[in-house]
């Protein structure tokens, strides 16, 4: 008989490759979700399409209301930052930190796996690409640990040994990209983002957006959700062409590099839905402005 695990699932890159790991190191999974009032709820309607695509044995979703505490921008009406350079992003504790949310995840989880008769809980923590987090450090995890087996009962009458897997702790987003596509996951299904568009696309520039990209990029594959999100960032160097005369509507073209190394254009005021904006119009803008 499999032994059972408890594995706390969000929907993300990160826990989606840690119930890759535990199914894959024999374990019957069961999954742990939580609606806790993030302003990213989004991601609970992957974390169910994933533990149904990896085959978890059971997927329980808890609903914690962290918004009455407050305190992050992911629970709270703080902006989400956006557009950070990378050695921002990794320094400091940023405001999308949420007030001890590991530990409660995990508390809710030990509880679980000692009802469930499980020793094993997998969390998908890393600290290699991460946001600065308190509770995603190796320390706090051993620390836990610790507890777990002080705090339970099952712990004290010596018939369970509880150990939390971080198997993706030491990776960055780019190998647990590629570790993740070795167990056979299918990263369409994740979600990352913390600040959604409010038509359902994500943002693009939200740290989890930026690192996601990075992940990607690095690991040297596309993302199957690169087309959800938003627009790029603005850069510093922008391309501009008038075009026009005295009398007429000013019409603006600007160039702009992608993230992805396309170019895309904007023109101001806008065109219709259906009007193309490519590097191809662009040059013929240019041209016709010349011709004028």
């Amino acid at each position: 008989m499999a032994p059972r695990a408890v594995v706390l699932l969000s929907g993300g890159l990160d826990s989606t490759t840690a119930l890759a790991v535990a199914r894959a190191e024999g374990y019957e999974c069961h999954a742990l979700s939580f609606d806790y009032g993030q302003r990213h709820a989004r991601e609970l309607e992957s974390a169910r399409r994933v533990a149904a695509a990896l085959g978890a044995t059971a997927h329980l979703t808890l609903r914690l209301d962290l918004r009455a505490i407050g305190g992050s921008a992911l629970t709270a009406d703080i902006p989400v930052p956006k557009a950070r350079a990378a050695e921002a992003i990794g320094t400091g504790i940023p405001v999308t930190y949420v007030p001890a949310r590991n530990t409660i995840f995990l508390s809710h989880a030990l509880a679980w796996a000692e009802v469930n008769g499980a020793q094993d809980i997998f969390i998908g923590v890393n600290v290699l690409d991460a946001s600065g987090y308190p509770d995603c450090r190796p320390e706090y995890i051993a620390a836990f640990e610790h507890l777990a087996n002080l705090a339970t009962r099952a712990g004290v009458e010596g018939r369970s040994r509880f150990r939390i897997h971080t198997p993706l702790i030491a990776l960055s987003k780019a190998d647990i990209i590629r570790r993740g596509r070795e167990l056979g996951v299918d990263f369409s299904l994740t979600w990352s983002c913390y600040a959604p568009e409010a038509d359902g696309r994500a943002c693009g520039l939200c740290d989890a957006c930026l690192l996601r990209s990075k992940g990607f990029a690095e690991a040297h594959l596309p993302d199957p959700r690169a087309a959800d999100k938003g627009p790029p960032p603005p850069m510093s160097a922008l391309g501009i062409c008038f075009v026009g005369a005295l009398g007429r509507r000013l019409n603006v073209r600007v160039r702009l590099a992608g993230c992805l190394g396309r170019r895309r254009s904007w023109t101001f005021p806008p065109p219709a839905p259906s009007a193309a904006c490519c590097g191809a119009e662009l040059a013929d803008a240019a041209s016709a402005a010349g011709s004028t």
